[in-house]
């Protein structure tokens, strides 16, 4: 006797394990909608730029870590909003901008970048200085622009990892009294004058442009103070947002595993009905070809597979379609069998009704209980396979997928330095996926099969 759908929606909801399962599901459709709408598909595609995560802290721990810590790590700053000065004295003029920071933490920061854009004739200088909490004043550069003859609009950044900076700060070491020539720029800044301790207090950055006779002016800039903490996620070694990345994964993780899963589930039930309900020469063909594809090594042909032809994320979902039908066919088939030897299956065939028809309308529809348990369990195996070839390498690197960033963190050696949050995240994320379908599949297994429901 076949089982309703409406039999078995209200057998579902009695489950505690299909409840639990369609909840995390549902939670991770609305994630993925927010995603898709609330972040830009531009930093989806951009994912692989360095220049669009160049604001952005390296290898940075997610900034709620310091609530639970002991040590509070400085955190990522941008600031964009500085105090703007202009003055001439008839021959020399000024344009200013200063900068100021409250640093209020128990390491140093990993770096600093000033960007700005000037606007400008001939070769002004520009300086940039820091008077400390101290009061102790440290000159960080002093460069002349690119000449030009003709009024031009600059674009620059300068880096404290620039040779210059290390340079000129290196020659105000008599300001300290201990040996400052193997430290980093920023270290230099925000350390005490005593020992390589972080100074805490109020910082003024300033950025003076000078240029005689004729005016010039820096139009916009911004100073980023690189924290060792950001974000939700943190960051990994090229500065990218974790966080997107996380976020990113979970629609392209539900699409590549229903995509496969669906269309696995109706091959193999096609051609398994097909198969069982002709009978004879012909089911003894297709199983026979069944078995062939059964017995080849998956996961050592998706990877020949993939570096031979392509590591495209469409092409890697055809592939794992390949692979995904067979098993469902043979249990198709030998369902087929059963059903084709009913009666009113027999009195449709002396009825003189065609074997297409017969099919659809007394064979499939009772195995579409069946069809939708295959479809949940399909899921985590289609979404580990494409996280493994991500993470051997062998997976498309223009899609933020878990896998890929799970590769990448091998890549940079994450666990061994000890960036947890690089690794770990989205390896829970693919667990908890993983783990929605399969409570749903077991709740719907155990309301279509007798056997294993009671």
């Amino acid at each position: 006797m076949s089982i309703t759908p409406q039999e078995i929606k209200k057998e579902f909801f009695k489950s505690k394990m299909g409840i639990a399962g369609i909840t995390i599901l549902g939670i991770l459709i609305l994630t993925s909608i927010v995603t898709m709408i609330t972040i830009p598909v531009e930093t989806f595609q951009e994912w692989n730029n360095p220049e669009n995560w160049i604001t952005y802290p390296k290898t940075a721990i997610p900034i709620w870590v310091n609530l639970i810590s002991i040590e509070k790590l400085p955190e990522h700053k941008i600031l964009e909003n500085p105090s703007i000065e202009k003055a001439s004295n008839n021959e020399i003029n000024l344009s200013s901008h200063q900068f100021g920071l409250n640093f209020d933490y128990d390491q140093f920061p990993n770096d600093f970048i000033y960007s700005y854009s000037s606007e400008y004739s001939e070769s002004p200088l520009l300086q940039m200085s820091v008077i400390r909490p101290d009061g102790i004043k440290l000159e960080i550069i002093s460069t002349s622009l690119p000449y030009s003859n003709l009024k031009i609009i600059h674009e620059d950044r300068i880096f404290s990892t620039d040779a210059m900076i290390k340079k000129k700060i290196s020659l105000q070491s008599d300001l300290f009294d201990f040996e400052i020539k193997k430290l980093s720029s920023e270290n230099v800044i925000f350390s005490k004058t005593t020992s390589n301790e972080p100074l805490k207090g109020n910082y003024i950055f300033s950025v003076n442009l000078y240029e005689i006779e004729n005016s010039s002016e820096i139009i916009e800039s911004n100073l980023i103070i690189g924290g060792k903490a950001f974000g939700i996620m943190g960051t990994d070694e090229l500065r990218r947002d974790l966080a997107i990345g996380l976020l990113w994964g979970t629609p392209l993780a539900l699409f590549i595993g229903l995509v496969v899963s669906i269309a696995s589930v109706i091959m193999g039930l096609v051609y398994g009905v097909y198969a069982g309900f002709k009978g004879k020469k012909t089911d003894e063909t297709l199983m026979r070809f069944n078995d062939v594809i059964y017995a080849l090594p998956a996961l050592p042909f998706l990877i020949i597979l993939s570096v031979t032809i392509s590591n495209s994320i469409f092409v890697m979902v055809g592939f794992l379609m390949i692979f995904g039908w067979v098993g469902i066919a043979k249990v198709a088939r030998s369902m087929s069998l059963q059903i084709k030897t009913r009666g009113y299956v027999e009195a449709a065939t002396m009825m003189g009704q065609k074997d297409s028809k017969m099919i659809l309308k007394h064979i499939l529809p009772q195995l579409l209980p069946y069809a939708f348990a295959s479809v949940a369990i399909s899921v985590p195996a289609a979404i580990t396979t494409e996280a493994g070839l991500s993470f051997l390498g062998l997976g498309d690197p223009s899609f933020p997928t878990w896998g890929q960033i799970l590769h990448d963190a091998n890549t940079f050696g994450a666990a061994a330095r000890g960036l947890w949050w690089w690794i770990v995240p989205p390896g829970i994320m693919v667990a908890i996926t993983g783990l929605a379908f399969v409570f749903i599949g077991n709740a719907l297994d155990a309301i279509i099969n007798p056997k294993l429901k009671r």
